[in-house]
Protein backbone atom coordinates (compact mmCIF):
# COMPACT_ATOMS: atom_id res chain seq x y z
CA UNK A 1 0.00 0.00 0.00
CA UNK A 2 1.14 3.45 -0.78
CA UNK A 3 1.07 6.16 1.81
CA UNK A 4 -1.30 8.96 1.01
CA UNK A 5 0.40 12.33 1.26
CA UNK A 6 -0.87 14.47 4.13
CA UNK A 7 -2.30 11.47 5.99
CA UNK A 8 -0.78 10.16 9.23
CA UNK A 9 0.56 6.64 9.23
CA UNK A 10 -0.68 4.27 11.90
CA UNK A 11 1.29 1.53 13.68
CA UNK A 12 4.71 1.26 15.29
CA UNK A 13 8.06 1.89 13.72
CA UNK A 14 10.80 -0.72 13.79
CA UNK A 15 12.77 1.37 16.30
CA UNK A 16 9.81 1.46 18.69
CA UNK A 17 9.44 -2.30 18.44
CA UNK A 18 13.16 -2.86 19.17
CA UNK A 19 12.96 -0.59 22.24
CA UNK A 20 9.83 -2.40 23.49
CA UNK A 21 11.48 -5.82 23.09
CA UNK A 22 14.63 -4.58 24.88
CA UNK A 23 12.57 -3.29 27.83
CA UNK A 24 10.66 -6.56 27.95
CA UNK A 25 13.93 -8.49 27.96
CA UNK A 26 15.33 -6.43 30.84
CA UNK A 27 12.12 -6.87 32.85
CA UNK A 28 12.10 -10.64 32.28
CA UNK A 29 15.78 -10.87 33.22
CA UNK A 30 15.16 -9.06 36.52
CA UNK A 31 12.15 -11.28 37.22
CA UNK A 32 14.19 -14.41 36.51
CA UNK A 33 16.94 -13.27 38.90
CA UNK A 34 14.49 -12.50 41.69
CA UNK A 35 12.80 -15.90 41.33
CA UNK A 36 16.21 -17.60 41.29
CA UNK A 37 17.24 -15.72 44.44
CA UNK A 38 14.03 -16.70 46.20
CA UNK A 39 14.60 -20.34 45.25
CA UNK A 40 18.14 -20.21 46.66
CA UNK A 41 16.83 -18.66 49.89
CA UNK A 42 14.20 -21.38 50.28
CA UNK A 43 16.82 -24.09 49.70
CA UNK A 44 19.17 -22.49 52.25
CA UNK A 45 16.34 -22.25 54.80
CA UNK A 46 15.44 -25.91 54.25
CA UNK A 47 19.04 -27.01 54.79
CA UNK A 48 19.30 -24.87 57.94
CA UNK A 49 16.07 -26.36 59.32
CA UNK A 50 17.33 -29.87 58.53
CA UNK A 51 20.60 -29.16 60.38
CA UNK A 52 18.71 -27.91 63.45
CA UNK A 53 16.47 -30.98 63.48
CA UNK A 54 19.49 -33.26 63.02
CA UNK A 55 21.17 -31.57 65.99
CA UNK A 56 18.06 -31.88 68.13
CA UNK A 57 17.69 -35.55 67.27
CA UNK A 58 21.35 -36.17 68.15
CA UNK A 59 20.76 -34.60 71.57
CA UNK A 60 17.66 -36.77 72.02
CA UNK A 61 19.55 -39.91 70.94
CA UNK A 62 22.26 -39.12 73.48
CA UNK A 63 20.05 -38.04 76.37
CA UNK A 64 21.92 -40.46 78.64
CA UNK A 65 25.70 -40.70 78.20
CA UNK A 66 28.51 -42.47 80.08
CA UNK A 67 29.73 -40.63 83.20
CA UNK A 68 33.20 -40.28 81.68
CA UNK A 69 31.80 -38.39 78.65
CA UNK A 70 31.29 -39.10 74.98
CA UNK A 71 32.77 -38.29 71.57
CA UNK A 72 30.94 -39.21 68.33
CA UNK A 73 30.92 -37.95 64.77
CA UNK A 74 29.47 -38.86 61.42
CA UNK A 75 28.10 -37.65 58.12
CA UNK A 76 24.68 -37.93 56.51
CA UNK A 77 24.11 -38.84 52.88
CA UNK A 78 23.15 -35.20 52.24
CA UNK A 79 26.61 -33.93 53.19
CA UNK A 80 25.82 -32.83 56.75
CA UNK A 81 28.79 -33.50 59.05
CA UNK A 82 27.98 -33.82 62.75
CA UNK A 83 29.92 -34.07 65.99
CA UNK A 84 28.64 -34.87 69.49
CA UNK A 85 30.77 -34.22 72.57
CA UNK A 86 29.68 -34.71 76.16
CA UNK A 87 31.72 -33.91 79.25
CA UNK A 88 30.94 -33.92 82.98
CA UNK A 89 29.59 -30.70 84.45
CA UNK A 90 31.61 -29.40 87.39
CA UNK A 91 29.78 -30.13 90.64
CA UNK A 92 29.23 -27.43 93.20
CA UNK A 93 31.05 -27.99 96.49
CA UNK A 94 29.01 -30.15 98.83
CA UNK A 95 26.76 -31.46 96.05
CA UNK A 96 25.12 -34.80 96.73
CA UNK A 97 25.07 -35.48 92.99
CA UNK A 98 27.72 -38.00 91.95
CA UNK A 99 30.51 -37.06 89.58
CA UNK A 100 29.53 -37.26 85.93
CA UNK A 101 25.79 -37.47 86.63
CA UNK A 102 25.28 -34.21 84.74
CA UNK A 103 26.87 -33.93 81.32
CA UNK A 104 27.22 -30.89 79.09
CA UNK A 105 26.49 -32.01 75.53
CA UNK A 106 27.62 -30.01 72.53
CA UNK A 107 26.37 -30.84 69.04
CA UNK A 108 27.93 -29.28 65.94
CA UNK A 109 26.39 -29.74 62.49
CA UNK A 110 28.06 -28.29 59.39
CA UNK A 111 27.16 -28.42 55.71
CA UNK A 112 28.29 -26.88 52.41
CA UNK A 113 26.18 -24.07 50.99
CA UNK A 114 27.55 -23.11 47.61
CA UNK A 115 31.05 -21.79 48.23
CA UNK A 116 30.46 -21.33 51.98
CA UNK A 117 30.56 -23.76 54.86
CA UNK A 118 27.63 -23.27 57.26
CA UNK A 119 27.38 -24.63 60.79
CA UNK A 120 25.15 -24.63 63.84
CA UNK A 121 26.05 -25.45 67.44
CA UNK A 122 23.56 -26.72 70.00
CA UNK A 123 24.29 -27.07 73.72
CA UNK A 124 22.36 -28.80 76.47
CA UNK A 125 22.70 -30.78 79.67
CA UNK A 126 21.95 -34.52 79.79
CA UNK A 127 22.17 -37.31 82.32
CA UNK A 128 25.34 -39.29 82.91
CA UNK A 129 25.02 -42.97 83.63
CA UNK A 130 27.34 -45.85 84.39
CA UNK A 131 26.52 -48.25 81.62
Amino acid sequence: MKAIPGRLQQGFSLLEMVVAVAILGLALGALYQSVGGATRNVRADQRYAYAVELGRSLIADNSVVPVEGLQKNGETSGGFVWQVAASPVARPRGSALGGGRLQRIDVRVSWPDGTRQREINLHSVVAGSER
